[in-house]
């Protein structure tokens, strides 16, 4: 199987053909519980993730969850991947696969990703989570992966375009020295867990610039490195590494698009 087909995080590459799907009311509101539960979930594990767990616990903590609050894992055997989260640290910019022999450190920049799906409709969010004290760079490139997500959101609205977006979150990594990685984005989500469009973290010409319509559900999901934006997959077939061996962070949520703007329907705020 071709790599790009069995990604979480939307390859570039990767073009579907079922169409943009604008969400009814009672849609929105079963995606607005699925994305309750994931905002859920990842809330709890920021509270309870220290050094010496594995990424194996936190995997079996989420998916424990996860089937308690009515849902089911989305990630858990798509395409094989073993886990009901992508957990990735430091250098591992995406899709890392959990294990209970992967110790969690003090240092680390500890990536968790996930998604559940409830009444056949899918949320998904990530965080990036500093554990223990880390270095004042990585404190910055988690600061910066986390503005250029909301510089993102802030674009959303009916009548805009997702260059808006994609040129927001560039911009902001950019402004503070750091790449933004351009093989991977953000994507619809709904029925299923990729949809259509695809969400770009930076300017280009190569995919359509399509208008946001109220109804639309979406991800965006910057992955930020402070060195290179080139990414190599591990023999797992799965997790992928910056070549230079630099940090990556990543934060994601599910929106809404509206008349007048969004809603972040994976708010950890809200849980």
């Amino acid at each position: 199987m071709n790599i790009l087909d069995n990604l979480f995080t939307q390859p570039v590459t990767q073009r579907q053909s079922r169409g943009i799907s604008l969400k009814s009311q009672r849609e929105i509101e079963i995606m607005r519980q699925a994305a309750s539960i994931v905002a859920t979930v990842l809330k709890e594990i920021s509270q309870i993730v220290q050094p010496g767990m594995t990424t194996g616990d936190l995997d079996a903590y989420a998916e424990k969850r996860i089937r308690e609050m009515g849902a089911t894992p989305s990630f858990k055997g798509y395409h094989g991947f073993p886990g009901s989260i992508c957990a990735s640290i430091n250098h591992e910019a995406v899709h890392g696969i959990p294990s209970c022999k992967r110790v969690i450190r003090p240092g680390d920049v500890l990536k968790v990703d996930t998604a559940a799906c409830y009444q056949n409709f899918h949320g998904d969010s990530c965080i990036t989570i500093a554990v223990g004290k880390v270095s004042p760079k990585a404190e910055k490139l988690i600061q910066v992966a986390e503005e250029a997500l909301y510089k993102g959101i802030e674009q959303v609205k009916a009548g805009a375009y997702l260059m808006d977006i994609a040129g927001a979150v560039q911009d902001c990594v950019e402004a503070h020295g750091f790449s933004v990685l351009e093989n991977y984005t953000g994507h619809g989500i709904g029925r299923n867990m990729h949809e259509e469009p695809s969400v770009f973290n930076f300017r280009t010409r190569e995919m359509p610039n399509v208008k946001l319509r109220a109804g639309m559900t979406l991800t965006i999901e910057p992955i930020v490195t402070a060195g290179s934006k080139q990414t190599r997959t591990l023999s797992d077939r799965w997790t992928v590494v910056t070549l230079d061996k630099s940090l990556a962070a990543q934060f994601e949520h599910t929106l809404l698009v509206t008349d007048n703007g969004y809603e972040i329907l994976t708010d950890r705020t809200k849980v």
